[in-house]
């Protein structure tokens, strides 16, 4: 369900002395929870912009409902970095011209030139982390570093078990956890998968993104598949909750600003996206979110407490994260398949 956030200044007295009264308008689609109002409140002082946002709880959602009408209606969006991919394939995005961010520059080199959008002719980094698990351990004290916690549980946990309304990162964490290439298109491999997930179902008591951290604070899950920054924030609003890096493997993900085909508000688009590329501005999402930029000039500008969180600190012997690849047509459908049948 998409939650509408107007967040237009209706006060003068908010806008520095001389600036004129609005300069236009600004309609972002953005993940929930994921951005700190007092930042969208500080491009507003500071452009005169009036800024419109609608929210989605994961990849999947934000590009259906984008193809069902809604191209035109936003000006930004922000898609992981599969999705940026496929969203290129299909023509939604719109090309960032050189010279037209004036803080380009800005942007660490190693999320410069990513494989998901060469020489970032569409987007710009926004944050990045890994997506896991994390188990309350006052309900279970044994070993959580394997993926057989989501797909095989111990007794204490079956039944009370959450998990991330994302295709994608489900796919791939089962797909981890069999041992197998994302994107497979052999038979048994596939007919595994199904079987796997349709079996470890039975465990699960949820579909919940959105309320994947709060489902851990009250203690209705004692297992929940999450972002490693909301497992952060559950832990710090008093869950007893451990995140997980299983042996098995780990997702990584980044998630970008992308500039829409046919954004209404273009001129503003670029305005927001540069003032995203500012290190102040990117460190104040970085300090609510709990995950990591993308920015030079951000480390020096984070709560201390950051620098420390398990949730952002692999050990020694964790596996390198995999990111989600974009699966041919054919495979993909067959994906699509084994999810609507998970989803039944």
């Amino acid at each position: 369900m998409l939650r509408k956030l107007t967040l237009a200044l209706a006060a003068a007295a908010l806008m520095p002395a001389g600036m004129v009264s609005a300069e236009g308008k600004l309609s972002i689609y953005h993940w929930f929870e994921y951005i700190p109002q007092e930042l969208l409140d500080k491009f507003s002082a500071e452009t005169g912009i009036e800024v419109t946002m609608d929210t989605f709880d994961s990849n999947e959602a934000m590009l259906a409902n984008l193809k069902a009408g809604k191209m035109g209606t936003y000006d930004v969006a922000v898609p992981g970095d599969y999705m940026v991919e496929i969203m290129i394939g299909e023509g939604l995005l719109d090309t960032i011209a050189d010279g037209e961010l004036a803080n380009m520059d800005n942007i660490e080199t190693q999320w410069l030139e990513v494989p998901f959008d060469p020489g970032r002719k569409h987007s710009i980094p926004y944050q990045w982390g890994s997506t896991s698990f994390s188990v309350n351990r006052d309900v279970y004290a044994g070993d959580i570093r394997t993926t057989a916690i989501v797909f095989d549980p111990p007794d204490e946990l079956k039944g009370r078990i959450n998990i991330l309304d994302s295709q994608g990162e489900v796919m791939l964490l089962a797909s981890m956890h069999l041992g197998i290439p994302q994107c497979t298109n052999d038979r048994e491999q596939l007919k595994a998968l199904d079987d796997l997930l349709q079996s470890a179902k039975g465990h699960w008591a949820s579909f919940n993104s959105d309320g994947a951290k709060d489902v851990l604070v009250s203690g209705d899950a004692a297992v929940g598949m999450i972002w490693n920054g909301f497992s952060s924030k559950a832990r710090e609003e008093g869950a007893n909750v451990e995140y997980s890096y299983p042996r098995e493997g780990l997702i990584v993900w980044m998630d970008n600003v992308v500039l829409l085909q046919d954004a209404p508000n273009r001129d503003n688009a670029l305005k927001f996206m540069d003032f995203l590329l500012e290190p102040e501005n990117v460190a104040a999402v970085t300090n609510f979110a709990r995950y990591s930029a993308g920015v030079k000039g951000v480390v020096d500008l984070l709560e201390e407490g950051l620098k420390s969180q398990p949730e952002a600190i692999p050990p020694a012997d964790a596996p390198a994260g995999t990111f989600i690849q974009v699966c041919d047509q054919a495979t993909q459908e067959v994906y699509d398949a084994i999810w609507t049948r998970l989803k039944k």
